[in-house]
């Protein structure tokens, strides 16, 4: 953990960037200072079929899914979602010039006694 899932519209794969968006997202999380590289994961989910709105085909929409694990107070938490939010903000502008996106993003946090991970990236990155 972190894991940070983003499902997105289909419509936004021609102007979105997706990939791009990933890597910014993967920035946000370390500038929080929260993180360690090796436990980060951005993952993009593309969702073909889809009912926004008033159902006009150029609604879209993206929603972000930060799950992390237990140990950060309320104020870290906040902080860090607002570093990680302002990147897809600022990835997303473009699409804020017209009434048909919208952005959504959320954290949740993990049980620690309900949570199994085997991990062997961290070693590799920790030797460093």
């Amino acid at each position: 953990m972190p894991h940070l899932t983003v499902e997105y519209s289909a419509n936004l794969a021609a102007t979105g960037d997706i990939a791009g968006l990933c890597r910014a997202l993967h920035a946000a999380m370390l500038d929080t200072g929260l993180f360690e590289l090796g436990a980060i994961r951005v993952r993009a989910l593309r969702c073909e079929d889809y009912a926004v709105a008033d159902l006009l085909p150029l609604n879209g929409f993206a929603d972000l899914r930060l799950r992390i694990g237990e140990g950060r107070s309320l104020a870290e938490k906040r902080a860090a979602g607002e570093i990680i939010f302002a990147a897809a903000i600022a990835h997303f502008a473009h699409l804020f010039d017209s009434p048909h996106f919208a952005l959504t993003f959320s954290i949740e946090e993990i049980d620690a006694g309900l949570s199994w991970k085997k991990n062997a990236i961290h070693p590799r990155l920790r030797a460093k």
